[in-house]
């Protein structure tokens, strides 16, 4: 694990956005085990093979989630973004399907 990346979610303003951030994080991990994490742009990126994978971008009132290489994946209409990489804001209060984030980050990611 990456210090810079433990350091950049433990010093969150709010603790609802430690809390998400280490669940998606933790589902990168599992999802990808030979993740590479860094800090870029600001905020932790995840990659595989030298190809970005995923990517926590934090904002006052939400965290959106990011699964690049996503042209071709079938997701829900919460979802943003153009079709080569998809996002989800999480927001307080919010109840993610964690399981289908690491479904689909499976999926976007296998061939990279």
């Amino acid at each position: 694990m990456n210090q810079e990346v433990t350091s950049f979610i433990e010093n969150m303003n709010q603790p609802w956005q430690v809390e998400v951030c280490n669940r998606l994080r933790r589902i990168v991990r599992e999802t990808i085990p030979t993740v590479e994490e860094r800090i870029q742009y600001k905020k932790p990126h995840f990659l595989k093979n030298g190809h970005y994978a995923a990517v926590i971008s934090p904002s006052k009132d939400a965290i959106a989630f990011m699964i690049m290489n996503a042209a071709g994946l079938e997701v829900p209409k919460a979802f943003e973004g153009p079709a080569e990489r998809k996002w989800l804001k999480i927001r307080e209060g919010d109840s993610p399907d964690y399981e289908l984030l690491a479904n689909l980050l499976g999926k976007a990611s296998a061939s990279l």
